[in-house]
């Protein structure tokens, strides 16, 4: 689903797999960044990986269910695999991209890349 705004497009990517699930993502705008905030509780910092390749932001993972059986009553958190794309339609400087998690939400600060100021000089 593509969500446009006067300085970007971003698109939200799907998978075809059924098994995956989606963890909630902001992404948002800031004057000199993109910001994303995954919703990623319960895991620790090598059950994910965040990729930014070309101008697709992928985090994915697995969220480990503890191994105990036992019955449902009710059952609204995802354990398993997940992915979570982003298509950023803006330049990144990826040299300043970081990502920090921290209570149970991932943050990735994506730095606009800004634009190069040349000089013109004149000819003599």
């Amino acid at each position: 689903v593509p969500v446009k705004n006067d300085y970007f497009l971003v698109n939200w990517r799907g998978s075809l797999n059924p098994h995956l699930f989606h963890p909630p993502t902001d992404v948002y705008e800031r004057e000199d960044s993109i910001d994303v905030r995954v919703e990623i509780a319960g895991m620790a910092e090598n059950d994910f990986s965040v990729n930014l390749d070309q101008n697709i932001l992928i985090i994915r993972g697995v969220r480990p269910d503890i191994s105990e059986r036992r019955a449902y009553h009710q059952m609204e958190i995802n354990f398993g695999e997940f992915l979570s794309a982003v298509e950023l339609q803006i330049p990144i400087d990826v040299e300043r991209v970081h990502a920090e998690y921290q209570n149970g939400f991932l943050w990735v600060h994506l730095p606009k890349s800004q634009p190069k100021v040349i000089k013109v000089r004149e000819n003599e």
